[in-house]
């Protein structure tokens, strides 16, 4: 009988009991897992609504792209990140759509949260040592509150962040092959293969799991003609998984661009609307040595942030879990010299290492490869929650003989970790009250017939207002985290889209305040030095503003490139969209002046690949100020008064001066540059 069959028995009231992947009966299952949507939900109601920057630049844009085709009339709307796959984003984008309260919103997302919380369950009970069933409920729970006690999973219960959503998938994966290493059976295989391929095409970052999995049938009870074809039949079926889930969007993405991945990979597919080097935060969080690497664990320990995410989140697990692989290696070590230990013999207790096993083999693989690719713990969840349940099977062994050893050392553990957790964690990236519905948007009328094509500036790109305005409206991100080029593939694509909407044609930034064309505002020299290299400028006598109430006072925004920061009023938001009209204004001496210092970053980014990634970017300028974003590393680079300067704009390490422009425009300059514990330096040789 399937553990589908037995659960609807279960259900129906024909049985009490479903056997685990320990494969022993387990009591108080359900009871379990009601605990856990329990927990999820008052932490949820705790912890407030999340109105998160990723909230308000891609993840209702998603949703919303997902269930409208918006190639046509938009073009980079969310910046990069607006081609990400959208599916996982639908349910947020529908609940939004269908004008739910925040706070049911935020309890349905919650509930589906509290998944990986059973999935946890289901594993700590399956590693642990012992035949006696409340014991291994015990275990069970206990890998269940070290999982929660993650200060990052705690951060995004609730909250419209698929991380823990697609990591519920991939842990699905990794439970369903704990349950192969135990009876190995080709379905288990081949359905973990389909649903780690479906959660890496939702999610690329849960192709790590994917990956790491493949050290876990290295444990399977066969021989190495058998593990090899278990392999085989896991990665075809992680293939199979990932094409199923990613063709619809993938298709159009090569349709469109020329990258069925874009804008990612596209060093490999090379199209011309996107930069061909590495892009992205990928470079934040990774070690720059191999001692800081082995160092990374106890680092965590650290209430700071920028550690291993961008908030504050100390995690002691890691450590603790190293400190127990020592311990137990030592009392293996022992035992092996004192030769008066029996050997087990009880065939359940080896099934039960067996697995604990092959998810410390996966666990340690995937450290690996997330310590090269990312560092950054938002996208390893999955990976989380299976060192609690190591930490579980561990100490249920090192303590197995002396369980109120194992008590007391779980309870050092856990009033460890919460007050980590209530000394420094943060767990809310702009929280705010709850109230009304997730998204509060005054429209003037006129913008909800009237379509548009509205240019946005600034690295929040405000594509979240695009559902709320006129259908046929089109959104663009001309000036953000990435500048569209307008002289190359960009321009060409974004002139296309001014041709078709012209004269509706619009520009959107944040404002101070309410713009009314009566009081005749200053000119905006910023939006205008953004919107010339297309040929544009605003009409300032023709401007509406859109109201949004309930965003954070002070939404932090990197990388600003638009306006200048203002005091915002601490309920509401003003966006401003002014007309556009044509610009024929003589940019002759601007151009020169581009080519310039196009010439001194060109040679600077050569000075130091290392720093200044990815390369050869637009140079856009503000007044007499000419800068380039490098998003792979946090970087920004100007040049204004004759100087040539950068510094990082996560980090607050202060400004660096790398010399004259005129020494660089004359001819390239050594640097000595580089990064020492994540804090940037350079000087010139």
């Amino acid at each position: 009988m399937s553990t589908a069959e037995r659960a609807v028995e279960t259900m129906s009231g024909s049985v009490t009991r479903i056997p685990a992947v320990g494969g022993m009966a387990v009591p108080y299952r359900w009871h379990v897992y009601f605990a856990c949507v329990a927990l999820a939900l008052a932490c949820n109601y705790v912890l407030g609504k999340d109105m998160a920057w990723d909230t308000l630049n891609y993840h209702l844009y998603l949703g919303f792209s997902a269930l409208n085709d918006r190639f046509g009339q938009d073009y980079f709307a969310a910046g990069p990140l607006a081609y990400l796959n959208p599916y996982a984003y639908i349910p947020f984008y529908a609940m939004v759509r269908a004008g739910l309260p925040a706070l049911v919103i935020c309890s349905v997302l919650a509930a589906a949260h509290s998944i990986i919380l059973w999935l946890t369950f289901e594993l700590g009970v399956a590693v642990c040592p012992s035949t006696d069933r409340r014991t291994r409920v015990f275990a069970g729970s206990c890998a269940v509150a070290l999982a929660f006690m993650n200060p990052i999973l705690m951060q995004e219960i609730g909250s419209c962040f698929a991380d823990i959503t697609t990591a519920e998938l991939a842990l699905g994966g990794w439970l369903l092959l704990a349950g192969a290493v135990r009876v190995p059976r080709k379905s288990r295989v081949i359905y973990a293969g389909l649903i780690l391929g479906a959660a890496s095409a939702l999610k690329l970052s849960n192709a790590l799991s994917a990956v790491s999995a493949f050290a876990m049938l290295a444990m399977l009870p066969l021989g190495w003609r058998g593990k090899i074809r278990y392999g085989f039949l896991y990665g075809i079926s992680v293939g199979i998984g990932f094409a199923g889930v990613a063709a619809p969007w993938s298709f159009r993405l090569a349709k469109v661009f020329g990258n069925p991945m874009f804008p990612m990979f596209n060093n490999i597919f090379r199209s011309p609307e996107f930069t061909m080097e590495s892009m992205g935060n990928a470079y934040r969080f990774i070690p720059e040595s191999i001692a800081e690497a082995l160092w990374r664990p106890f680092a965590m320990i650290n209430p700071a942030q920028m550690v291993h995410e961008e908030l504050s989140a100390p995690d002691p697990r890691y450590a603790m879990l190293v400190l127990l692989v020592f311990l137990l290696i030592l009392r293996w070590a022992w035992r092996r010299l004192d030769q008066a230990s029996p050997p087990q013999s009880n065939p359940q207790l080896n099934e039960s290492t067996r697995i604990l096993a092959a998810l410390g083999c996966g666990l340690g693989v995937h450290w690996i490869l997330w310590l090269r690719v990312s560092g950054n713990s938002r996208y390893v969840l999955a990976m989380a929650c299976v060192a609690a349940v190591v930490i579980t099977g561990m100490l249920f062994r090192l303590f197995e003989s002396r369980p109120k050893a194992r008590n007391y050392t779980l309870a050092i553990i856990f009033v460890t970790q919460a007050v980590q957790l209530y000394m420094g964690a943060e767990y809310r990236w702009n929280g705010v009250p709850w109230g009304g519905q997730w998204f509060d948007v005054s429209v003037p009328e006129k913008l909800k017939t009237e379509p548009n094509l509205y240019l946005t500036l600034g690295t929040l790109s405000n594509s979240f207002l695009a559902p709320f305005l006129a259908k046929d409206s089109g959104f663009v991100n001309v000036a953000g985290g990435y500048t569209l080029d307008p002289d190359g593939a960009n321009g060409a694509r974004v002139r296309a889209l001014i041709h078709r909407f012209s004269p509706n044609l619009r520009v959107v930034f944040v404002a101070a305040k309410p713009y009314e064309n009566a009081e005749g505002p200053e000119p905006l020299p910023q939006v205008e030095d953004a919107l010339l290299w297309f040929g544009l400028r605003p009409d300032m006598d023709d401007c509406a503003t859109i109201t949004v109430h309930g965003l954070p006072p002070e939404l932090e925004i990197r990388y600003q490139t638009s306006l200048p920061r203002e005091p915002q009023n601490r309920d509401t938001t003003y966006v401003a969209t002014c007309r556009l009209v044509p610009d024929t204004a003589d940019r002759s001496a601007l151009i020169a002046r581009q080519r310039a210092v196009n010439l001194v970053f060109d040679r600077l980014e050569d000075a130091c690949p290392k720093l200044f990634q990815p390369r050869r970017l637009v140079s856009v300028h503000y007044g007499d100020v000419w800068r380039r974003i490098y998003g792979g590393t946090d970087i920004v680079a100007w040049v204004s008064h004759g100087r040539v300067k950068f510094r990082d704009q996560i980090r607050p390490h202060g400004v660096i001066d790398v010399g004259s422009e005129s020494d660089w425009a004359k001819a390239p300059l050594r640097l000595d540059c580089g990064s020492r514990s994540g804090v940037y330096f350079a000087h010139i040789l």
